[in-house]
């Protein structure tokens, strides 16, 4: 014990000498961090765990593991019981594990379907998931059409100027979506949607008919059209879109696309589990 009180002596100290040094606490920070992280790892190991252990297993003193655990359990990572005193792995583990597991089922899973559409049209085919308040990129198949197409695996583009980022939007629960509408919606092209309540027309419409389409409202020359991916239980993880230029992808062509991306949309969800 004599050893793990001078450790977290000496932690303290550091991290007074970084507050003296300008406020460069970044070695603390890490620390801090590190020490979290192995919490998380100690409770998935063991299952659960009391605060004695946990600080005898990060040799530090019980006064540090009672504030990781503190702030742990604020953020929902851990959970104690109260009976008992142990803690345990929270709800907010499942969360964002779960996150993580959408992205690496889709990824998985869409490669046929994507390889397949993108072979059939000869046109560049995403899958994209929402982040925060944008669509991003997961994963691009591209078809013999599209070899000069740009690369749009990772990116991050706007929910309202795009057909994967309407589908998204279009089923957002409603005060999320209200909200990100209340907001200024930048204009790319002078075909950008930018006003509210066209935009909240639109995005009922992707709803009813099925899938989202967009034509020269991020680009000029670039059109897209897009369908939603559903998870087990119905609700929208992902969309899948089909994009190239204007000129191929043009009035007399989209309808076609939009059944094909829309029948995509629908094996992807299948393989997710959705319908089953």
């Amino acid at each position: 014990m004599a050893r793990t009180q001078k450790q977290s002596d000496h932690g303290d100290a550091e991290a007074g000498s970084a507050a003296r040094q300008g406020g460069r606490g970044a070695p603390s920070a890490v620390q801090s961090v590190d020490r979290a992280v192995s919490v998380l790892e100690i409770l998935a190991r063991h299952g659960e765990a009391g605060v004695t252990e946990i600080a005898d297993e990060l040799e530090v003193h019980k006064s540090t593991a009672f504030r990781l655990l503190g702030v742990l359990e604020n953020r929902g990572l851990v959970a104690q019981a109260k009976d008992r005193g142990k803690y345990y792995l929270g709800a907010g583990i499942l969360r964002l594990a779960g996150a993580a597991a959408v992205r690496l089922d889709i990824s998985q899973e869409g490669v046929p379907v994507c390889r397949e559409l993108a072979d059939e049209l000869g046109e560049t085919v995403n899958i994209a998931v929402l982040d925060d308040d944008a669509a991003v990129n997961i994963m691009q198949a591209r078809g013999t059409a599209s070899v000069t197409a740009q690369n749009w695996l990772g990116r991050r583009t706007p929910l309202h100027a795009t057909s994967s980022g309407k589908v998204l939007f279009a089923h957002m629960p409603p005060t999320l979506r209200e909200g990100l509408l209340a907001r200024p919606l930048p204009r790319f092209t002078d075909r950008t949607v930018t006003g509210a309540s066209m935009l909240r027309g639109e995005l009922e419409a992707v709803v009813e008919q099925g899938y989202g389409v967009t034509v020269e409202e991020l680009e000029l020359g670039l059109a897209a059209v897009a369908a939603p991916v559903r998870a087990h239980d119905g609700k929208v993880i992902a969309a899948i879109s089909v994009s190239g230029p204007v000129y191929r992808l043009n009035a007399d062509r989209l309808p076609e696309l939009a059944k094909r991306t829309v029948a995509a949309g629908a094996e992807l969800s299948r393989r997710m589990g959705y319908g089953f």
